[in-house]
């Protein structure tokens, strides 16, 4: 890299407890979408992003499956990695909180923040959760002692550990001076004005190490305790800077934009990171942006859930319902993404949006209107670019508009107005298509009049497609082929290509072909039709039925795994015969609630060694927002009934 400040964007990284979905998708294709628009402006770019390996919830994760935690990471980290190229997503950098130099990294922070007297010694007592990887005081929490986190609401862990402190209540002046100083520092606004009241009510130092449970990075001098994930996680950013070794590209790089969800916005990414960077004396970042999330029936959609889709999924959806060719229907759920999401609010998630959305901005508005376009230049100009009769003052003008009107929604981060802005190209073409008539010009002879009409529309197309190369680099290179044009709108200069009347005269367009088949109710009857015979071919039989033994058991003694927080060790009674059975159902249920409880167990399934305990059999649960729920017969029943 050269010694230009370069355009540094970051996602968050990513927990590495499951796959990625949809909601990590758009923050990373967000992401994605203005590193390629601010290299199509002729800066330099650096976009990072990453999985978050160190947290304890990871490690238990991969203690429950039974495989070693960095085997565990390894899995999903190139998950991720395959994922986002499905996605066309285009980073320059995957970091991975278990890799040597971001270790060396965060100890170092860890380091000068004790040295300056910012990182003390104390003994933590209070409330943490685990799932949240997050501690609360007394004071936040309720008498039913569950996360605080609306969207979490597990079973908190009572804490006492001596632990390393960050003075982070010396910063809350700081940090309001600095917001008040940079209006735009954070965004969107009312997010700001979150943050703002957050310091207000009063900054408590943060506990940054933990015990060590074997996994996590170990603090410097004391392998007994590791730091704490939040605090580790945020250094990423700076670990691939090279900082503190390779100052020039640190230099180079430094600060960053940041993008996220807002469940990391206020708390850790507007607060405790640009607190930690103050204490070892860097810039804090240039920009932090915190989105909105899907909901789904007004819910947030989660990876807990399970409701919100793989992003590779969605594109084969996409393909399946539209005929669409996969790169095409990726690049469409690109689009769709970044088009249905309120950047900063929540949005509802549903297929039959994205469906609606496409057919009538994809297949109607910018796929019609390219067919019928190139059909009419092949009709009544021989299939070459034919000569404006005239500079069109309008198109150019609104052209120059909708070109400034990007640049503006790119600052906000309001990304889905970039793509609002480029529709009022498509609309106005589609309608001056049909007031201008070329088909009837021609017919009545005006033959140069109808052909400057096509090349005024073939040119808006051409810069639509430029426009929207950040959003759908495939599809957009797919466009200007058929308009004949030899290079790929994503690696043009944007300044150069942006003004109107750069499409040369005389150029050979290829024979229209549909980029966007429209999705139809008879292509979605199909599709359901094969989704049918998938579930059918799952049924079992009677016979099959018959094999499964399921009988009442009765819990006589109940206690937690060690080392996990979610498996219990029951001891049950079915009937004259005692077993071991290891449950999920921790989180839920204390060994207090289910001692004495008669429940149902699957009796003939192979055994199986979990956390080195042997289980002899499986109980049955219903799973309820992700809790698990015994199934307990209606009244009292001899042990070892058989349910049928």
């Amino acid at each position: 890299m050269g010694s230009e400040k370069a355009y540094y964007i970051t996602t968050p990284i990513y927990y590495v407890n499951s796959s990625p979905h949809i909601g990590s998708t758009l923050t990373t294709l967000a992401a994605d979408m203005l590193a390629r628009y601010q290299r199509m402006q002729g800066r330099k770019v650096w976009f990072l992003t990453g999985t978050d390996e160190n947290a304890i919830k990871v490690h238990r994760a991969a203690q429950e499956r039974g495989v070693p935690t960095q085997q565990f990471v390894d899995e999903l980290a190139t998950e991720f990695q395959q994922a986002w190229k499905t996605m066309h997503i285009e980073y320059d950098d995957f970091i991975r909180t278990t890799e040597p130099r971001h270790v060396r990294v965060v100890q170092e922070f860890f380091r000068r923040m004790q040295e300056n007297g910012d990182i003390y010694k104390g003994i933590y007592e209070g409330w943490y959760c685990v799932s949240d990887e997050t501690f609360f005081a007394p004071s936040d929490v309720g008498e039913d002692r569950l996360c605080p986190n609306a969207e979490c609401r597990r079973p908190l862990q009572w804490v006492q550990e001596e632990d390393y402190f960050f003075r982070l209540s010396a910063y809350g002046d700081r940090l309001l001076r600095y917001i008040d100083e940079h209006p735009d520092w954070l965004e969107p606004e009312f997010r700001k004005n979150e943050v703002i009241a957050f310091i207000k009510q009063g900054l408590r130092d943060q506990s940054v190490t933990r015990a060590n449970p074997g996994w996590g990075i170990p603090v410097p001098g004391e392998p007994d305790k590791v730091i704490y994930v939040w605090f580790d996680a945020l250094i990423n950013y700076v670990s691939a800077t090279g900082w503190p070794d390779d100052m020039e590209r640190y230099q180079q790089l430094w600060p960053a934009v940041h993008l996220m969800g807002k469940e990391i916005f206020v708390r850790f990414h507007a607060t405790l990171w640009p607190a930690m960077l103050m204490s070892v004396g860097l810039p804090v970042p240039e920009r932090i942006f915190g989105h909105g999330w899907w909901t789904i029936g007004g819910e947030k959609g989660s990876k807990s859930k399970g409701n919100l889709p793989h992003p590779v999924q969605l594109a084969k959806d996409i393909a399946a319902w539209s005929g669409a060719e996969f790169d095409i229907a990726v690049d469409a759920e690109r689009y769709l993404l970044i088009r249905e999401m309120q950047f900063g609010l929540d949005s509802e998630f549903s297929e039959e949006s994205f469906r609606k959305r496409y057919n009538s901005d994809l297949a109607n508005d910018l796929g019609n209107l390219l067919n019928r376009t190139l059909n009419m230049v092949w009709r009544y100009a021989d299939g070459r670019v034919p000569q404006p009769l005239e500079h069109n003052a309008e198109l150019a003008q609104l052209a120059e508009d909708i070109d400034k009107g990007i640049a503006e929604e790119v600052y906000r981060f309001r990304l889905n107005g970039v793509l609002e802005q480029i529709w009022r190209m498509v609309s106005r073409l589609n309608k001056y298509l049909d007031e201008q008539a070329p088909w009837s010009l021609y017919r009545n002879g005006e033959v140069e009049r109808a052909q400057g009409v096509l090349y005024d529309v073939l040119e808006g197309i051409r810069l639509c497609a430029l426009w929207l190369a950040p959003t759908m680099p495939v599809a957009t290179a797919r466009i200007w082929e058929q308009l004949g044009i030899g290079t790929q709108p994503v690696q043009a200069n944007w300044q150069a290509e942006s003004a109107w009347g750069r499409l040369q005269p005389g150029t050979s367009v290829q024979q229209p072909q549909p980029l966007f088949p429209r999705i139809t109710e008879e292509a979605l009857a199909v599709t359901t039709e094969k989704e049918t015979e998938m579930e059918q071919s799952n049924l079992i039989t009677i016979q099959d039925f018959q094999k499964l033994e399921i009988k009442i058991a009765e819990v006589k003694s109940a206690e937690p795994v060690p080392n996990t927080s979610k498996l219990l060790k029951l001891t049950v009674d079915i009937g004259g015969e005692e077993r071991t059975l290891v449950a999920g159902i921790a989180e839920t249920y204390s060994p207090q609630d289910v001692i004495g409880k008669q429940i149902v167990v699957l009796t003939n399934l192979q055994p199986a060694t979990i956390r080195g305990v042997q289980s002899q059999g499986m109980l049955l649960a219903a799973e309820v927002d992700s809790k698990a729920i015994l199934l307990t017969p209606e009244k009292p029943v001899p042990v070892g009934s058989k349910v049928r």
